[in-house]
């Protein structure tokens, strides 16, 4: 178990000699020998709350720990030594909140989890595939192709399509439904 280490206790230089003496206790507050004994009759203790607030031993030993460090930095604001653990246990309970507190806000904070990667072998079947289209658009005549690449790939309109190759909608539609006819046949035959 760590010791706390004593830390000098400065007097202000306007109390009389006399006053430091009696009021010693009052105004010295907790002292780390008194600090060090509740640390080892009590760490348990405190522990034990700890683990009731939060889920993981770590996390409990670490609000413990930083308990203790906060009032040994504040020692001298705890006037009554009786009162150590009572501030102790109060300092458990709000930071065991806070850290409850951070782990929620971390939970809300994370983003939306990644969706699932495809493997190596469902890329390389991609891959395939895309590659049999493009031998099977290679196979159609030189019209069925522009219109399936301008109408699919670039995400024309019929319309669009009719305009920019100088054709007219009807010829885009059956262009375009012939070719689709003719990748079906192309596709689903073996390679």
């Amino acid at each position: 178990m760590p010791v706390i280490a004593p830390m000098p206790a400065a007097r202000p230089a306007s109390l009389p000699a006399q006053r430091e003496g009696a009021d010693d206790t009052m105004t010295a507050g907790t002292t780390v020998d008194h600090l060090t004994e509740t640390y080892r009759a009590h760490y348990r203790s405190l522990l034990g709350l700890a683990a009731l607030l939060l889920d993981d031993t770590a996390s409990c030993e670490d609000v413990v720990q930083e308990a203790f460090i906060r009032v040994h930095s504040a020692r001298k604001r705890v006037r009554d030594p009786e009162k150590t653990l009572a501030y102790l246990r109060q300092t458990v309970v709000n930071l065991s909140r806070s850290a409850l507190r951070r782990r929620i806000l971390g939970l809300k904070l994370l983003s939306k989890p990644m969706p699932d990667m495809a493997s190596a072998e469902e890329g390389a079947y991609d891959l395939l595939e895309r590659d049999e289209l493009i031998k099977a658009m290679r196979g159609l005549q030189r019209r069925q192709r522009e219109v399936l690449v301008l109408r699919y790939f670039a995400d024309m309109t019929e319309a669009q399509v009719a305009e920019t190759l100088g054709i007219s909608l009807g010829s885009v539609k059956a262009y375009g439904s012939r070719g689709i006819a003719a990748l079906r046949v192309a596709m689903e035959a073996p390679a």
